[in-house]
Order: structure tokens, then sequence, then C-alpha cells
């Protein structure tokens, strides 16, 4: 970083933009006094920062030009007028109320979206069908492990003694 570019950002600009430190403001002053090309920059910079600041200046709201003129030449400057309000009574005063605030339903079925519905009425009769289909095979199961054991006994009963495989 060149000395000129440090001595531009960190502290001509903050010092013409009103926001040095007074050791910043004593330090520039200081340099100023050694550096003659110093003014010259700050000038520089000066012209830079107000041609930025035109090119992005915002209008004032319209009226605002009247009421500084008025204030300039010494006359007073006119205030919006409140609107006359006319005085509702005031309302009575409320009884001492819990904490809760309360609520009256008087439906008592719950309510879901219409996609959320299906879905949930696909999930129980899936559900139902996965029920049915457990208990058919699980009886199926139980009744063909029956039938093992019958029939183990009934070769058990037709072999002779010693001849079982």
């Amino acid at each position: 970083m060149s000395t000129n570019h440090y001595l531009i950002h960190t502290l001509l600009k903050p010092y013409l933009a009103g926001l040095s430190t007074e050791a910043e403001k004593k330090e520039l002053e200081r340099l100023l006094a050694e550096d003659p090309d110093l003014m010259a920059q700050i000038e520089e910079v000066e012209a830079g920062l107000e041609h930025y600041l035109q090119k992005n200046a915002v209008p004032p709201p319209p009226n605002l030009d009247s009421a500084i003129w008025q204030r300039i030449n010494g006359t007073e400057i006119q205030k919006r007028e409140p609107q006359q309000r006319t005085q509702a009574p005031p309302p009575p005063p409320e009884p001492a109320q819990s904490p809760y605030v309360d609520v009256e339903v008087s439906n008592t079925h719950i309510q879901v979206h219409k996609l959320w519905r299906t879905a949930f009425i696909a999930v129980f009769i899936l559900s139902k069908v996965f029920l049915i289909l457990g208990l058919y095979y699980y009886f199926k199961a139980n009744s063909q492990e029956q039938e093992i054991e019958r029939l183990k006994a009934t070769v058990q009963q037709m072999a002779p003694a010693g001849r079982l495989p």
C-alpha cells in the first residue's frame, strides 16, 4: 500500500467527512505543516467527494423548500392543524380478566387439509390390509405347524420301533 493511498483512505477522507478523532486531526495538521503537496491532495479528495455527493444526492420533499425560505425570511412556519375530533365517551372500565383467552369451540371434529385427509385414509386402509394379511399368514403358519406335528405323530405310529430314519 503506497503512502499516498494510506493518506487518502485513512486520514483525508475521514477528516473531510468529519469522522476523524482528535488524534487523527492533530496528525493530519502536523503532516500538512511538513508537506505542502498534501494540501493539493486534500483539495483533490474534497472535489472527488463533492462530485460523488452531488451525483448521488436525493432531492428533498417538495414542500421543504418553501419551509426553508420561510424560516430564512423570518416568517413563522405554518404547521399542519390537527384535525378536530369529536370526543367519544371513554370506554367503560373492563373487569379484571385472567391472563388466558377464553375460546369457545362448537366443532367437535378435527379439520385437516384435503390432501392430508386422503393420505390418512390411505394409511388407515393399508394398515387394515396388512393386519388382515398378517393374521392370515400367522394362522396359516400355525396350521401348517400343527399339520407337521400331526404327520410326525402318524409316521411315528406307523413305523416300526427301530426303523425310523
